[in-house]
């Protein structure tokens, strides 16, 4: 959602002039996190050369910057994407290719002949199909339906203001010698809502720890290493976990038609990953980014009011709402524990009595959104932010009005996905890849290094969750499903790879409005400034988050979500 919200402390809606020397801010526009932006901010330039002032890395990640540029619009590629697989599958099924199909005679999808072969489109029979699918592959696509729900929901929350006050009452009242651990757990938290770590905690980090005494780049890097380093780690399920669901689940179906992954398959996992964001971030900030920064001895420029005002305690009306949503929450929990919980609830699996499976964890958008409403109506009706349904409607209608590029993506990619599997392209190439890794011998959990190490790679250059997943999931969830993982912990592996880079691609939505709170406090900096201050945490982040999922899940055994398997078995 466009972070703007009514009453203090409200983020507004920006657009990013991104210059190396001059990081600019305008209102208004709009921007998100989780969908491809439009690269505005970014003006291309040619290919860069090295400096001798500049490390290797910054270099590289320069080099990154470049070719980043040099892609087309997310839109564009998806639509290219689509293209290219109408006109592949014309050639490939000229030539007859097929491969054999490894799953067992009689598995569903399984053809009798055995073979998997490429099916055309540039033929009459092809162009018949994409004409009467188009508008059903749109409609259809998984993420679309439980992406538009959850966000009805949590645009009321953020609009009516709960959200923002929630994360400046837990940062402002954390006592000072945890300050640096409670704006790491802030930034991760805050994902529940897309952006608002972003335009709130980030830039109220800074003033936080400037009023301290210490760095306000430290707290900028804090909390911009929770927000985006930490984007796919949350107590909560947040807008981006059934984003990646569905998309995870539309791969899978390449494989298995009947697959479904669940929003909550990575729970699990995420809740525990929290708590190591929040300790290695912390960390990271203490001993390496702060002594590195020493004292600041700078003057802030460009703070205005709203800045000032950052730092100023609840009000009472803002306790008071945040007591009564506290009170709402509990009530809730109580109620979904009656629903749950008891042997023979409503919302237990009603064949098997088990929450595995169940209409609570299958249904649990339809759960966050009603939280997030109900939460964001107390909040608003005791503030003042919401004082009849004619706001709460507005509130949710604004919600769906920042999804315009969203939607556009999800049409041309729901088209890239829906060829990809009428082709048997993307069957053909998950066989073909699982074959050369068998032969090779790298078909164990090691793999998995390799494949969030490719993710990260991709990151850099393609710096959007929806974006990158939807190109990558396509390939990598069917060739890991043949070599015996579930999509399940297919997914949580790309979400390490995706996040660990997050805060050192130029690419990524948000990095020029981070350039810009950066040059408030230090007006000479640079991207290399910025790359070098993240890039600690970035590194540690991908080391130990993925040290510590291969633990969890191959040497402990733990599952990645409710009712996650971790391995698959075809047919």
């Amino acid at each position: 959602m466009a972070p703007e919200q009514q009453g203090y402390g409200q983020p507004q809606e920006f657009e990013i002039v991104w210059d190396r020397r001059t990081p600019e801010v305008h209102f208004p526009s709009r921007a998100r996190t989780d969908i491809p932006q439009e690269r505005e901010f970014h003006t291309m330039q040619p290919k860069p050369s090295a400096k001798p002032n500049e490390t290797r890395i910054t270099r590289f990640l320069h080099v990154v910057e470049w070719l980043g540029n040099a892609l087309p619009h997310p839109v564009s590629l998806f639509a290219l994407f689509a293209l290219g697989v109408v006109v592949l599958s014309g050639i490939l099924g000229y030539f007859d290719v097929a491969v054999i199909d490894p799953r067992p005679e009689g598995a569903k999808g399984r053809a009798d002949n055995g073979l998997i072969e490429v099916v055309s489109l540039m033929n009459a029979e092809g162009l018949r199909m994409i004409v009467l699918n188009l508008v059903r592959n749109f409609v259809e696509f998984a993420p679309l339906g439980t992406v538009l729900v959850a966000l009805l929901g949590v645009g009321v929350a953020e609009r009516s203001g709960w959200l923002t006050a929630l994360i400046r009452g837990m940062v402002l009242k954390a006592p000072p010698s945890l300050v640096t651990v409670f704006i790491v757990l802030a930034g991760v938290l805050s994902n529940t809502a897309s952006e608002m770590g972003y335009v709130v905690l980030v830039p109220l980090a800074a003033v936080v720890f400037y009023s301290l005494g210490r760095h306000p780049l430290a707290g900028l890097a804090a909390a911009f290493a929770g927000v985006s380093g930490g984007y796919s780690a949350n107590l909560l399920i947040g807008t981006v976990d059934p984003l990646l669901s569905g998309i995870t689940t539309e791969a899978a179906r390449l494989i298995d038609p009947s697959y479904e992954v669940d929003v909550s398959a990575n729970w699990f996992f995420m809740i525990a990953s929290t708590f190591l964001i929040t300790a290695v971030g912390s960390f990271i900030s203490l001993k390496i980014v702060e002594p590195s920064l020493g004292e600041y001895k700078g003057t802030p420029e460009g703070l205005d009011d709203e800045d000032s005002h950052r730092m100023d305690p609840l009000s009472a009306e803002e306790r008071r709402g945040l007591r009564h949503t506290l009170w709402a929450t509990i009530l809730f929990a109580g109620l979904m524990v009656i629903l749950v919980v008891p042997e023979g609830a409503i919302l237990r699996n009603q064949e098997t009595g088990a929450v595995a499976g169940s209409p609570f964890l299958r249904g649990i958008v339809a759960i966050i959104f009603v939280y997030f409403m109900m939460v964001g109506i107390v909040y608003g009706r005791v503030v003042g932010t919401i004082r009849n349904d004619r706001d709460v409607i507005n509130a949710m209608a604004h919600a769906m009005s920042t999804l315009g590029l969203y939607i556009a993506l999800v049409f041309f990619a729901a088209q890239f996905v829906k060829f990809f599997g009428w082709t048997n392209l993307g069957s053909i190439t998950a066989v073909t890849g699982a074959n050369f890794l068998q032969s090779i011998g790298l078909t164990g959990p090691v793999l998995f290094f390799l494949f969030i190490l490719v993710c990260a790679f991709i990151n850099l250059m393609l710096g959007s969750a929806s974006a990158q997943w939807a190109v990558t999931a396509p390939i990598f969830v069917p060739m890991l499903m043949l070599l015996g993982y579930a999509p399940e912990v297919i997914q949580a592996a790309y979400r390490i790879g995706d996040s660990s880079t997050n805060i050192i691609t130029p690419m990524m939505s948000y990095f020029g409005l981070i350039m810009a709170f950066v040059a408030r406090y230090v007006p000479k900096a640079g991207v290399g400034t910025l790359i070098a201050m993240m890039l600690p945490y970035s590194v540690a982040f991908l080391v130990l988050w993925s040290i510590f999922f291969f633990v969890w899940t191959f040497v402990i055994g733990l599952p990645v979500g409710p009712a996650s398997p971790t391995y698959y078995t075809p047919g």
